[in-house]
C-alpha cells in the first residue's frame, strides 16, 4: 500500500493541467501551485497574454499588502500587515467578480511623525523583511487565484509614506526628491531590492514572477519627465520581462500624460486617475488622453471613481467599445477582516459619501448603490472579453470565531456571501434552532457581529453558522462551545433611538465617518443633552465608545434602582488626546465601569461637553 501512494504522489507532482488560462505546475516544491503561461506583453495599443489581447475591468485593493484601516476602538494604530486569510479574501473577491487584475497602493515608507507603524523601507537602502514577505505571499496566491498585479513602487504622499519620507532620511524637501542624485539613488535602492528579490515562499524572482502584470513607477507622481526617464531605463535594466507603467499625475488636470512618455522606448503604459466631479468633462479627459497618445501604447484608467453607477455604465461601455484603451481598475474594494466583517475606508474626496466597497453589496453601501455599482462592474469584467457572466457560486463554508459572551459573536465571512445563518444548540450533536436569518457582515464596523437576546442566563450553549446568497447556502460551519451565559446585554449601536428608554437635546449623526474610526452611526449631544438606558435586569458592566473634541471629559454616569434617584459613577475614560491628525480625527474615550455592586437597572449619561456616540454596551444579569 506504501508504494501504491507514493507512486501517486510521483505522478501528482509530474502533472501539468491547464487551468483558467494558467499552467498548473508541481514539480518544482518551490513554485506555486498554479503558475501563469505568459508575461504580459504589449503590441502597439494592446496588452497581450500570449497571443491573446489582454483587457480587464477591475478593482484597486489599497488593503492588499498593507492595512491602512485597522480601526478597533482601542487601536492606537490603523496600519499593520494583512493575514494571509485576508489577503486570499481579497484575491478571491476580485475572481468572482470576473475581474483579471488589480492595482497595490504603494512600498510604504517610515514616518518620523507615526514611527510605530509598521512599514516597508525603513531608511536608504534598509528593508523590513517581515513586510516583504507579506509581498512574497501576495504573490504566492496572485499565482494561485489568477489573478495579476499593477505593483506601483512609490507613493507620492505621506499616507502610507513615500516621498516626502525619502527626502526626510536625507533631511531634504519633497521637492528634492525628483532632482537631487542622492535621494533617486536611495530609491532606486528600493526599486533593486524588489526587482530583485527572491519570494521566500516561491523561490521565483520577483523579475522572473509572470503575476506581475507591470511595475508602475508609483502612484499619482508629480514627477518631472526627466525623472520619469531615469527610473523607467533602470527598471528595464534590472528586468526585460515585465512592462513599466508610468504613474505621473497632474493633479487638477486630468487629462495631462507625459507626451514624452508615448515615445519613450522604456514606457510601456500610460495611465491617468479620474475622479472628476462632472461625468461629462470625465470622458472629455479621456479622449484628451487618447489624443496624446495617438495609438502607441497601451492606455490604462489606473483610478476610477466617486460617481453614479449610471455614469460608471456609460464610461465602460465606452471603454468597452474604444480598444485603444486596455482596462480600468476602480477605486476601490476592501476585504473580510481576520477578526470578523470588512476594513472600512471612507474616501474624504467621495462627497462624504463614498467609502470603500464590499462585495457583493449590502444594505450599508445603499447611498452609494454598493450592490448595483459592483453588479456592473462584473457584467462589464465579462463583456470586455466578449463573455457573458457565469452564475455566481454557493458561498464556502464560513468560520465562526471563538465565543467568549453569548452578546459578542462574530465569524470570518465567505466571499459573496450576502448573509449569515445563525444557529444554536444545548448539544454539540444538536438538535439546532435557527436563531437568526440573514445577518449581514457589513452592517457593523470593527465590533462583534451578533448579539443573541434570546440566550437564557445560566444555560450553556452550542453556536454554528452557515453563508447564504441569492444561489444557496454553505455547508455548516465549525461548532464552538460550550458558552455559559452568566450576562446578556443590550447593545446600542445609535442608529436611532428606539433603544433608549428616554433622552433630551439628542441628534443622529451619519457621513464624515473617517474622522469616527468610521462608525457609520453615531449620536451627538452637547452641554445638557441626556440619555437613559433601562435593563431588565441588574446592571453589571458598561461601556461607552465615545468621540469628544475636547481634552475634558464630556461625559458623566449615573445609575439608579427605580429611575428616580440616581448616584453618580466615578469613571476616568481610556482613551489619547492626539489631535486631529491627516483625517481631522476625533478623540477616542472609552467609559467602561464595573457597576455591579450599585445594584442598579437605570443607566444616565449626562452630556457635559459636545460628544458622539457611536456604541454603548451595557451587560446585566
Amino acid at each position: 500500500m506504501k508504494y501504491i501512494y507514493i507512486l501517486i504522489l510521483l505522478l501528482a507532482l509530474t502533472n501539468c493541467n491547464t487551468f483558467a488560462g494558467k499552467t498548473k505546475t508541481t514539480n518544482n516544491k518551490n513554485e506555486p501551485t498554479y503558475t501563469f503561461k505568459n508575461f504580459i506583453s504589449r503590441e502597439g495599443f494592446k496588452l497581450m497574454d500570449g497571443a491573446s489581447e489582454y483587457r480587464f475591468v477591475s478593482m484597486n485593493i489599497p488593503n492588499l499588502n498593507y492595512i491602512e484601516d485597522e480601526l478597533s476602538f482601542t487601536s492606537k494604530n490603523s496600519y499593520r500587515y494583512p493575514t494571509e486569510f485576508e489577503i486570499r479574501d481579497a484575491f478571491e473577491t476580485v475572481k468572482q467578480m470576473g475581474g483579471k487584475v488589480v492595482r497595490i497602493y504603494t512600498l510604504p515608507v517610515k514616518r518620523y511623525d507615526e514611527p510605530n507603524n509598521p512599514t516597508f523601507v525603513t531608511g536608504p537602502g534598509e528593508f523590513e523583511e517581515e513586510a516583504f514577505v507579506i509581498n512574497d505571499l501576495m504573490l504566492k496566491i496572485a499565482n494561485e487565484t489568477g489573478i495579476r498585479i499593477i505593483f506601483s513602487l512609490l507613493n507620492n504622499w505621506k499616507w502610507m509614506g513615500g516621498v516626502p519620507q525619502y527626502a526626510a532620511f536625507r533631511d531634504k524637501k519633497s521637492d528634492d526628491f525628483w532632482v537631487d542624485k542622492q535621494l533617486i539613488e536611495d530609491f532606486k535602492k528600493t526599486v533593486s531590492h524588489t526587482i530583485n528579490r527572491t519570494n521566500t515562499l516561491t523561490g521565483v524572482k520577483y523579475k522572473d514572477d509572470k503575476s506581475i502584470l507591470c511595475w508602475e513607477t508609483g502612484n499619482e507622481l508629480m514627477s518631472p519627465y526627466k525623472w520619469v526617464k531615469e527610473i523607467a531605463s533602470y527598471i528595464k535594466s534590472l528586468d526585460n520581462n515585465h512592462l513599466v507603467m508610468d504613474g505621473f499625475y497632474a493633479a487638477d488636470n486630468y487629462r495631462y500624460v507625459h507626451k514624452e512618455s508615448v515615445e519613450d522606448p522604456n514606457i510601456d503604459i500610460l495611465s491617468s486617475h479620474h475622479y472628476e466631479q462632472d461625468p461629462f468633462m470625465q470622458l472629455e479627459d479621456i479622449e484628451a488622453n487618447l489624443n496624446v497618445i495617438q495609438g502607441k501604447k497601451p492606455y490604462v484608467l489606473g483610478e476610477l471613481g466617486f460617481e453614479s453607477t449610471s455614469a460608471h455604465e456609460r464610461v465602460y461601455d465606452y471603454i468597452i467599445s474604444n480598444n485603444q484603451i486596455a482596462g480600468t481598475l476602480n477605486w476601490s474594494i476592501r476585504s473580510h477582516r481576520e477578526e470578523g466583517g470588512f476594513y472600512w475606508h471612507s474616501e474624504p474626496i467621495g462627497h462624504g459619501l463614498y467609502k470603500a466597497y464590499h462585495w457583493p453589496g449590502f444594505a450599508s453601501g445603499y447611498n452609494y448603490d454598493e450592490k448595483g455599482l459592483l453588479t456592473l462592474m462584473r457584467n462589464k469584467a465579462y463583456e470586455i472579453d466578449g463573455e457573458t457572466p457565469p452564475p455566481l457560486t454557493v458561498p464556502n463554508i464560513p468560520k465562526l470565531l471563538p465565543i467568549s459572551k453569548t452578546y459578542e459573536i462574530s465569524w470570518q465571512g465567505a466571499v459573496g456571501a450576502s448573509g449569515y445563518n445563525i444557529e444554536r444548540s444545548k448539544s454539540p450533536t444538536g438538535p439546532w434552532k435557527r436563531i437568526a436569518y440573514n445577518i449581514s457582515d457589513a452592517e457593523k464596523q470593527y465590533v462583534a457581529l451578533y448579539n443573541d437576546t434570546t440566550a437564557e442566563i445560566g444555560e450553556n450553549y452550542y453556536y454554528r453558522i452557515e453563508a447564504i446568497n441569492e444561489i444557496g447556502v454553505s455547508e455548516k460551519s465549525n461548532v464552538v462551545g460550550p458558552i455559559t451565559v452568566n450576562s446578556k446585554a443590550i447593545i446600542d449601536e445609535m442608529g436611532n433611538f428606539m433603544t433608549l428608554y428616554s433622552y433630551k437635546n439628542l441628534n443622529v449623526k451619519k457621513g464624515n465617518d473617517r474622522k469616527f474610526k468610521e462608525d457609520i452611526e453615531r449620536i451627538e449631544g452637547e452641554l445638557n443633552s441626556e440619555i437613559i438606558y433601562y435593563t431588565p435586569g441588574i446592571i453589571k458592566d458598561i461601556k461607552i465608545f465615545a468621540f469628544e473634541k475636547s481634552t475634558q471629559i464630556g461625559l458623566n454616569l449615573e445609575i439608579s434602582n427605580n429611575g428616580k434617584d440616581f448616584v453618580p459613577l466615578n469613571i476616568s475614560p481610556k482613551g489619547e488626546n492626539k489631535g486631529e491628525g491627516d483625517y481631522g480625527y476625533w478623540n477616542t474615550k472609552l467609559y467602561e465601569k464595573d457597576a455591579s455592586n450599585y445594584k442598579g437597572s437605570f443607566l444616565k449619561i449626562n452630556f457635559k461637553e459636545k460628544t458622539q456616540i457611536g456604541r454603548i454596551l451595557i451587560s446585566y444579569n
